[in-house]
């Protein structure tokens, strides 16, 4: 069961932790962890930092899922390369995320928003909330890209002009209403459109737009 192996320390629905015991505690966690350990990476901090050093160095036996910014999926993608791929996967969202690392269901640890006193961190033991944050991390893990796809990706791909002509693919609009509709001649928006072709492996425009989605670069 999964509940057979909480402490009586956890029987707390919430405790706080400092920075300076934010490495033994994620350490703690990712080693009680037996069939799940799913974490969210949002940016570069301590947070980050100390979850890529204890996964690198031990990440334990259950199975990993990394959800992270573009921002720093390179830095992830390095630190954890020796992991076995069997028990580790790396996705990469576009969506706003929050840090969060929650194991096997049952016991989640993320920062706490906290007046003075440095930065604190929350290890939460309710189930509901628990669930709650478990639930969150699935449908932005289905809509997210894998890290392999990521990095293949042309950083131009992720531009705010290229998201609004994929739209546009995707939509089905002639070349003409799309230049129209986003301010570009005919001209550049067709260069664009060629770029983008090449950049995904399409052959149409309408493949084009539907493996936008299939990457993460536009809402399914």
């Amino acid at each position: 069961m999964l509940h057979r192996r909480r402490s009586v320390g956890d029987t707390v629905p919430v405790a706080r932790t400092g920075s300076a015991h934010l490495g033994e505690s994620v350490e703690r966690l990712i080693a009680r962890g037996h069939h799940a350990v799913s974490v969210t990476l949002v940016g570069h901090g301590e947070f980050t930092e100390s979850v890529l050093r204890v996964l690198g160095e031990n990440p334990g036996r259950a199975v990993v899922r990394v959800l992270c910014t573009a921002e720093i999926a390179p830095d992830v993608a390095e630190r954890l390369a020796g992991l076995p791929i069997e028990q580790t996967e790396v996705r990469v969202s576009d969506s706003d995320l929050r840090a969060v690392l929650v194991v096997d269901g049952f016991t989640a640890l993320m920062p706490a928003n906290c007046a003075g006193g440095g930065e604190q961190f929350a290890v939460v033991n309710d189930m509901a909330t628990v669930r709650a944050l478990e639930l969150l991390f699935a449908g932005t893990w289905g809509a997210a890209r894998r890290l392999a796809d990521h990095l293949r990706l042309s950083p131009r791909l992720r531009l705010e002009l290229v998201r609004k002509i994929l739209e546009r693919l995707r939509a089905g609009h002639t070349d003409e209403a799309a230049a129209h509709e986003i301010n570009v001649s005919l001209r550049t928006y067709r260069r664009y459109v060629a770029e983008i072709l090449r950049d995904l492996d399409a052959i149409s425009r309408f493949q084009a737009g539907a493996r936008a989605v299939q990457l993460g670069l536009l809402p399914a």
